[in-house]
């Protein structure tokens, strides 16, 4: 990934575009390009690859500048979200479910455990 994100930005500063990549601009980009790649999709799954190849390289493009922009390092900040995303999404409530953790916790909170499986008969 290193080699990937050096060669992005000499590819910007070699054009001097730095000056142009706020971080709003390069957030605003994101998701224009974003747009680009979903537009692949629009009206069914028959896509080009290579135009979502293109389209999807166009966003990582940018995530690697606005993480550099923002001086953070990309694996820092995906390996401490997925850490985060751990802790919402365990195995045990997640696997193979949908839900936001949100409605995970809701489930728990309403039915912690289901209390009436736990009870016995007397």
């Amino acid at each position: 990934m290193e080699e990937v994100k050096e060669a992005v930005i000499k590819f910007t500063k070699d054009r001097d575009w730095d000056q142009f990549h706020s971080p709003a601009n390069l957030a605003k980009s994101i998701v224009i390009e974003s747009g680009e790649l979903l537009e692949c999709f629009q009206w069914d799954e028959n896509f080009d690859k290579q135009k979502v190849c293109e389209e999807l390289a166009d966003v990582v493009n940018y995530a690697i500048l606005l993480a550099d922009k923002l001086n953070v390092r990309l694996e820092d900040i995906v390996m401490a979200k997925l850490e985060e995303n751990s802790r919402k999404y365990p195995i045990d409530k997640s696997k193979g479910n949908s839900k936001k953790y949100t409605e995970l916790q809701n489930e728990q909170q309403r039915n912690p455990l289901d209390q009436t499986k736990n009870l016995r008969r007397t």
